[in-house]
């Protein structure tokens, strides 16, 4: 089961294309001027399973799907598995973090489910909101000190298209 605190079926804000977006629910970050502040509770939200995530996936049309948060490597495990199903369809997978892509790697050392995660996504959009540093001017990321970053060769293409 994951925790979400929503879906957006059809999106063309969360990542190149047309995009399939959860947005889990939970976060630590607690970033000041968050658009999604709603998300910060562990305990809000609803429980929803994969199976039912990927049949509305299936039937959205979406070229892939966007991770976003709350924080999505708190529910690195399931949401892996997300991910896998994702893939075996043919989708991309971008997962939205405020974690920095260091933090991650030192994480998974330690932490299986966040190794998982990061194997199963394409394009990462790292690093915490930093109110100080808001943009406009780049695609697809909230403020200059994030990083858009390829995992894959499909996140090479996805990376492609933003850059095009």
């Amino acid at each position: 089961m994951i925790r979400i605190s929503g879906i957006i079926e059809e999106s063309i804000v969360d990542g190149p294309g047309l995009r399939f977006v959860v947005f889990t629910q939970g976060c630590v970050h607690n970033c000041k001027g968050c658009h999604n502040p709603e998300t910060h509770s562990v305990e809000g939200g609803k429980l929803i399973g994969a199976s039912e995530i990927v049949k509305a996936y299936k039937n959205s049309g979406a070229a892939g799907i966007t991770i976003s948060g709350g924080e999505p490597f708190l529910q690195g495990e399931a949401l892996a598995f997300l991910g896998e199903e994702i893939h075996k369809l043919g989708g991309n997978v971008i997962t939205y973090t405020g974690y920095t892509h260091m933090d991650l790697i030192k994480l998974q050392m330690n932490t299986p489910s966040v190794k998982k995660l990061l194997q199963e996504t394409d394009l990462l959009v790292d690093g915490p909101f930093i109110l100080d540093e808001r943009t406009v001017d780049r695609p697809f990321i909230g403020s200059a000190n994030q990083k858009i970053i390829s995992l894959s060769k499909k996140g090479d293409s996805l990376l492609h298209l933003i850059r095009a």
